[in-house]
């Protein structure tokens, strides 16, 4: 069985251009199966403000009103897309830049919430693995950004480690996948301040001490938490393995040699 690696990128390396380009042409050097999957940084954002379009956060996640769908789709799924793709073109990889309304690659549905209106916010509810597959064998890197579609002709805004851990799942029937999610950390942190207290291996058993709370506070940073979820999903759903760490060490990530391994224990 072909491997396949589905690596996402945290919207602070999209932000530094010294991380995006060192895990890029770490990336591109990659042989076999592989896709990028991104989200937007503060970009989005940025650009809002200037068009003085009000944006709101709610733990971390965007309220995607119909004029930041307009914003987010422009920024996602056009100039961040095409600006890694054009990158991994001069790093000798040939890669093709895709929305999940491409090729009917991810279909969601609007987000129903008992007491949140998020917006135009997608959930997953299929991959079209068999579209990934004939792409991914001719070969081509695929770079995917999150715009995602309903198949009622609305766009939506999904969560990008999300769309990974979907892909990943999809994928794993046909290929021995690895998830791996890189952002500004070395990994999964006992101290959200000190870089060295990286963790090196998580099983289940231990993710669920390192979530009871310790004077009213979980051991690990809460906003990893979405993130390891995904994993042990991914893992569960027949994902071969997950790795997380700084987006610069990526070889060192697959290596084993840096970075938080997800156990399927």
């Amino acid at each position: 069985m072909d491997k396949l690696y589905v690596i996402k990128i945290g919207g602070n390396v999209i932000d530094d251009e010294f991380a995006l380009n060192a895990l890029i042409k770490q990336f591109a050097a990659l042989e076999g199966k592989k896709i990028l999957v991104h989200g937007g940084g503060k970009l989005a954002t940025r650009l809002a403000e200037k068009m003085d379009i009000p944006q709101q956060l709610v733990d971390g996640r965007r309220i995607t009103d119909a004029e930041t769908l307009k914003i987010v789709t422009m920024v996602y799924a056009g100039l961040i897309n095409k600006t890694i793709v054009a990158k991994l073109q001069s790093c000798g990889c040939n890669a093709v830049g895709l929305s999940g309304a491409d090729g009917d690659l991810v279909n969601a549905h609007k987000r129903q919430h008992p007491t949140m209106d998020f917006g135009y916010v997608g959930d997953v509810d299929r991959i079209n693995a068999a579209f990934v597959t004939t792409l991914l064998e001719q070969p081509l890197a695929l770079v995917i950004s999150p715009i995602t579609h309903d198949a009622k002709g609305q766009l939506l805004n999904t969560n990008a480690d999300t769309i990974a851990q979907e892909i990943a799942k999809a994928m794993s029937g046909s290929y021995e996948t690895t998830l791996i999610y890189t952002f500004e950390k070395e990994g999964v942190l006992l101290d959200v301040n000190e870089p060295s207290s990286v963790i090196p291996k998580i099983g289940r058993a231990y993710y669920k001490e390192l979530k009871e709370p310790v004077n009213g506070e979980s051991r690990i940073f809460a906003g990893m938490i979405p993130k390891l979820d995904n994993a042990f999903v991914a893992i569960d759903k027949g994902v071969k393995e997950v790795l997380i760490g700084k987006a610069e060490k990526l070889q060192e990530l697959i290596a084993g040699t840096a970075g938080t391994t997800i156990l399927n224990d």
